[in-house]
């Protein structure tokens, strides 16, 4: 075998490793959610003079899935803002975007940073494209965001999947804003199962960090490092 081919497959094999890791880390912390003590009403309480955050988690995942973030931005001393009406994260882009807005007007809440894994981002992005409350938000971090889409989504069994996917209308329309890209900084790592096309934004300041994964970087110190420069 020729050095091509046998690099061909040491960086599948890689990828392979990728994929059962990033599925481990999911159940494991998929898991933690359902016994997580976690309270939302503490994690809002920051330092006075420091940040403040919203965490919008990905499809199929409650804020509970992004706790090494929560935690990590809570112990700086940022006031760490959680949308529970999310609940899964299984509706539309815009009407996460409309819940997302009402708990900004709700709580007055000003300059601030939304840190948001996978379909999170579309919804951070969504809000500052066409919402009022949009204005309320300095920085949009996302990390693993199907900015335009995913391949995989078309074949999955919902609706909500498969509104994820490179087609859809609604995707398309927001793709096509392009206004608030650059308050977006968009994280992703060198190989993403879930997203082959990658993350990157046009107009953002897109970051590459070198984990695998579309789970597993949520917990990565590379990620946590680029958070803590953003917030």
């Amino acid at each position: 075998m020729t050095a091509r081919p046998l690099r061909r497959a040491g960086v599948s094999l890689r990828k392979a490793g990728v994929w059962m890791l990033d599925y481990l880390y999911a159940a494991r912390h998929q898991l933690r959610t359902a016994v997580s003590r976690d309270d939302p009403e503490v994690l809002a309480a920051g330092r006075p003079g420091a940040s403040t955050v919203v965490l919008l988690p990905g499809i199929l995942e409650t804020w509970r899935f992004m706790l090494p973030l929560a935690r990590r931005l809570h112990d700086r001393g940022n006031a760490v803002h959680v949308i529970a009406a999310l609940g899964r994260n299984r509706l539309s882009i815009a009407d996460g975007a409309e819940l997302v807005a009402a708990h900004l007007d709700e709580h007055d809440l000003r300059d601030v940073t939304i840190v948001a894994h996978s379909k999170g981002g579309l919804i951070a992005k969504q809000l500052m494209s066409s919402l009022p409350a949009g204005g309320r938000v300095r920085l949009a971090v996302t990390v693993c965001t199907p900015f335009a889409g995913s391949v995989y989504a078309r074949y999955l069994p919902t609706r909500s999947l498969r509104s994820l996917a490179p087609t859809d209308a609604s995707l398309l329309r927001l793709g096509r804003e392009s206004a608030a890209n650059e308050r977006i900084v968009s994280v992703y790592g060198w190989f993403d199962p879930h997203i082959p096309g990658g993350s990157a934004l046009e107009g953002a300041r897109n970051i590459e960090l070198p984990v695998g994964g579309h789970f597993r970087i949520l917990a990565s110190r590379e990620l946590l490092e680029v958070v803590d420069g953003c917030v």
